[in-house]
């Protein structure tokens, strides 16, 4: 099945946010071995209600699951239309963790949330540290957590991760992480 140009054109924005964003600021320093191998699949869903979104995650990680860690390491599952409110994204994400309980992949997959106006309970919404979270659109990434064990064990501070990337965001300020988010529709 091939990707519509509109479905194109959203990957290749997320394309540029993990290239340009999360792989050149080192914000998971395990993606860049991900992404240089191309093991990444992208879904595209333009559902707007919450049952097609459901039922497009359900598809993607049944997809994924199938599929061999040596040949799809990670996966996205983007929203190009649905859950623009970054509240009902949060409320969406906790049904997608339920949906894990419930499929029996807890313990198996793991679900990140990425939304563009994604905002830490303990931050304001203008606080560069929330860029971390911060994507072109709303979208959840699919982690087998055997990989993500394994990449954990063999960095020598995961813990520290959050607190490096919320001193660099800072650091670089609001200004440009607001741009590097932007460039990421060019």
């Amino acid at each position: 099945m091939s990707d519509t140009p509109q479905e194109q054109t959203v990957i290749q924005a997320i394309q540029r946010w993990i290239s340009d964003v999360v792989v050149a600021l080192n914000l998971c320093p395990f993606a860049a071995p991900v992404v240089n191998s191309g093991r990444i699949a992208y879904r595209v869903s333009p559902e707007t209600d919450i049952e097609g979104i459901y039922r497009d995650l359900l598809l993607a990680l049944d997809e994924f699951q199938r599929q061999e860690s040596d040949q799809v390491a990670t996966g996205f599952l983007i929203l190009s239309q649905g859950l623009a409110s970054f509240d009902d994204y949060l409320d969406f994400l906790e049904m997608a963790d339920d949906m894990l309980v419930e499929a029996g992949l807890d313990g198996v997959i793991q679900i990140a949330g990425f939304h563009p106006d994604y905002c830490f309970s303990d931050s304001d919404d203008t606080d560069p540290a929330n860029y971390t979270n911060r994507s072109p659109y709303p979208m959840f990434h699919l982690i087998r957590e055997d990989d993500l064990e394994a990449a954990v064990a063999s960095h020598p501070d995961p813990e520290g991760i959050p607190d490096r990337n919320i001193r660099l965001l800072r650091e670089l300020g609001l200004a440009e992480v607001q741009q590097r988010l932007r460039g990421c529709f060019s």
